[in-house]
């Protein structure tokens, strides 16, 4: 796409973002398709009894909370201080996570595993948990068990923050192409807070994807034609750049400030796509693309297809996981699907 065609259209590179420790916590609530989640709109599937046990996992986790808004050291002994939401993709583990922050009382936090790392990252240790301490709730969506260095950081700050009478409630990150490999992965989890796990109920969620996508098949990219025609009919808040240029940018960007590079976007487009050779770069764009998709914000792209992008070696390494979750995500943002 040439430079005349984008010329009238902001780009993400032109962004510089700034987020201090305060605005990073600030933002540590539900994305934006879970502002509203409930635990009595989880739909469990009858199918699956362990969908319906889930749910009245969480709502005992509720329950143990005094009335009144007030945490209580006196929870039911049968009620464990965390609680591990283990499945498949699409069986709702976030709408139940999130609806667990909604009913909990007081001051609570909601975010990604990259999320916490981010606020670690970026207030120190003990910054973070100066922060954090005195919670009544942190909630851990997509807990990554492929990073060691990461997971110690957060294994210790958990403990810290339990020891302190915070609960804590977790997802772990099974994407749609690792089913039948490690599916479930409660061992995992509960093996990485070894110091932990005694203090965790973990409850298995069987099913399907409920919203029936197709994980199997590709992000939808457009030719230079299509893509010109569809940024210049777009209506909206849209940024417009080459793959690359959007690359260079995030490496001079901290990925917490990511949510703030997207922040009143309705839509991105990405010219001249191409399968990456940076495992430095195939982190930051993964980074970048959980951050569209809990905003919501979808894909315009051209070139290779955003689904191709992780080369062959990349995707039998020890980030697999974690680049699938991407995969899945960009065919979603491109094709509207989960939109």
């Amino acid at each position: 796409m040439s430079s005349d065609a984008t010329r009238h259209h902001d780009h993400l590179v032109d962004r510089l973002p700034s987020l201090t420790g305060e605005q990073m916590v600030n933002h540590l609530v539900p994305p934006r398709q879970f502002t509203t989640a409930t635990i009595e709109s989880y739909r469990p599937d009858l199918d699956y009894p362990s969908q319906a046990e889930a749910v009245s996992a969480v709502l005992a986790f509720v329950a143990s909370w005094q009335p009144g808004g007030l945490f209580s050291r006196r929870r039911n002994r049968d009620t464990l201080p965390g609680l591990y939401l283990d499945g498949g993709f699409g069986v709702g583990k976030t709408h139940l996570l999130a609806s667990l922050w909604h009913a909990a009382p007081g001051r609570k936090y909601f975010g990604t595993f990259i999320e916490y790392t981010a606020l670690v990252g970026a207030l120190g240790y003990a910054g973070a948990v100066g922060v954090l301490k005195g919670a009544s709730l942190i909630c851990i969506d997509e807990f990554e068990l492929d990073d060691p260095g990461d997971t110690r950081i957060m294994s210790r700050l958990l403990g810290e923050l339990a020891a302190s009478g915070t609960r804590i409630a977790a997802t772990s990150n099974t994407p749609p192409n690792a089913l039948g490999e490690g599916r479930f992965a409660a061992a995992d989890f509960l093996r990485e807070i070894d110091a932990l796990s005694a203090q965790f109920t973990t409850i298995r969620i069987d099913g399907l994807d409920y919203r029936r996508r197709d994980v199997e098949g590709h992000a939808t990219t457009l030719g230079d034609d299509e893509l010109r025609a569809a940024v210049d009919s777009f209506r909206g808040a849209l940024t417009v750049d080459r793959f690359d240029d959007v690359l260079a940018h995030l490496a001079k960007v901290h990925p917490s400030r990511y949510v703030t590079l997207i922040d009143g976007l309705d839509a991105v487009a990405l010219t001249d796509v191409h399968v990456l050779t940076s495992q430095t770069d195939a982190l930051r764009l993964v980074a970048f693309i959980d951050r569209l998709y809990d905003a919501q914000v979808p894909i315009l792209a051209s070139g290779t297809a955003l689904d191709q992008v992780f080369a062959e070696d990349m995707l039998a390494g020890g980030y697999r996981k974690k680049y699938l979750r991407a995969v899945s995500r960009m065919i979603a943002l491109t094709s509207g699907e989960g939109l």
